[in-house]
């Protein structure tokens, strides 16, 4: 594959038959702490099997994740306090977190348990105001000064709470993110690297973007959806009609764009890849929403790693209209109004990895329709005929990693 760099016609070395090689896997194996650094544009609960997964190979795989989420418990924290939402990072972590060192166990029950949603407020707060002492028993099995950590960050989140905030369903693990983003003036990078340690977390979990906003869908007849709860069809009637764009807003009352840039630290993520992966989830906001700001093409166009796009199977309210291969000009389109200027396809996109199996794609695949892009198509057996259409995460796993 050609890519011009400074004027001067250059090949790039790409592994166009990903093949896996055991002996490769067998090294990751043995030493996961030195595996490579694919990175993975996500969110949602989609890619934790897969993350689980990986784990084994490498510890150093990079999940940036959407911040954008207006539904379920991360819908209370945000509109109490103006912040990201951070339930589908907590969910990552946990994805990636250590459950066999001694006492980690403890920790990951505690931060993947919910509150009960059949009980009154003055109930909630008060197992709450428990666990912030010590005494709940998911509390009192961590051990210190782990479980001093955790009791504080839920005592500030308590004295934080608006009086009528509902805690049915709340994740613990949720709170403590929100409670040390507050506490460290709305910084969450400092939470995460507590929140790794205390979990054991095998992996680097960053939002894509640090700031309270919402993502708004203007659809092909005209209707604008707002939040991206309503975007995916889990929590409305699934949307009815082709997304025509998507963006980001600061608000869903006056829900005009807003072109937000990525910090410096996220760049460096995503320059620092050694694999840059747009994996399966939900395609609009997943995927795309994370490649709205500003720079992220242009950051992705400066790192000469091959890029892949792994596309969902199944069926995905959001790919409503849509075939496999207008997600992939779609996904281009957007890679491209994320630059700075107009990259060439080969330094933003270089594969899509499908499986053998065309049925299990809504809209169904051409290929030539791909090739003509100016990117490959990679078939290899990723599913199992008793799972379909769901991919198969150790077949997927030993595809993404000979591509390293």
């Amino acid at each position: 594959m050609i890519n011009e760099k400074g004027g001067q016609a250059e090949i790039r070395h790409l592994k166009s038959d990903p093949v896996p090689d055991q002996l490769q896997l067998a090294r990751h194996v043995k030493a996961p702490e030195l595996g490579p650094k694919i990175l993975f544009f996500s969110g949602g609960t989609a890619l934790n099997p897969l993350s689980k997964a990986l784990v084994q190979y490498t510890h150093n795989s990079i999940h940036l994740i959407t911040p954008f989420d207006s539904g379920g418990s991360s819908a209370k924290l945000r509109q109490a306090f103006d912040m990201p939402a951070f339930g589908d990072m907590r969910s990552r972590l946990m994805a990636l977190a250590d459950q066999t060192v001694k006492g980690n166990l403890e920790v990951y029950k505690l931060f993947t348990y919910r509150l009960p949603t059949d009980k009154n407020n003055m109930e909630l707060r008060s197992k709450l105001e428990s666990m912030a002492a010590g005494d709940h028993f998911l509390v009192a099995r961590v051990h210190d000064p782990i479980r001093r950590i955790i009791c504080s960050h839920l005592d500030f989140f308590i004295r934080k709470m608006p009086s009528d905030f509902d805690l049915r369903g709340a994740s613990i693990g949720n709170l403590i993110l929100a409670s040390g983003y507050l506490a460290n003036d709305r910084h969450i990078d400092p939470v995460i690297a507590v929140f790794s340690k205390l979990a054991g977390v095998r992996g680097t979990v960053r939002p894509i973007m640090n700031i309270f906003l919402h993502l708004i869908a203007r659809l092909e007849d005209g209707t604008v959806v707002k939040g991206q709860h309503m975007i995916t069809g889990k929590e409305s009637r699934p949307i009815e009609a082709r997304i025509e764009d998507i963006y980001l807003s600061k608000s869903l009352e006056d829900p005009a764009p807003f072109y937000p840039r990525i910090k410096n630290e996220i760049k460096d993520l995503i320059l620092g890849a050694e694999l840059i992966c747009y994996p399966m989830g939900s395609f609009y906001s997943s995927i795309i929403a994370n490649i709205l700001p500003e720079g992220v093409g242009s950051a992705i166009a400066a790192n000469d790693c091959s890029k892949v796009y792994i596309p969902n199977t199944g069926y995905d309210p959001e790919q409503t209209g849509t075939k496999l291969e207008e997600r992939v000009e779609i996904l281009i389109r957007h890679l491209r109004k994320s630059c700075a200027g107009s990259e060439p396809v080969s330094k933003l996109l270089n594969f899509v990895v499908i499986d053998r199996d065309h049925s299990v794609y809504q809209g169904g695949v051409d290929i030539q329709r791909i090739t003509n892009l100016g990117v490959e198509t990679l078939e290899m057996p990723l599913t199992h005929k008793d799972q379909e259409p769901y991919l198969d995460k150790e077949l997927l796993s030993e595809a993404i990693l000979s591509m390293v």
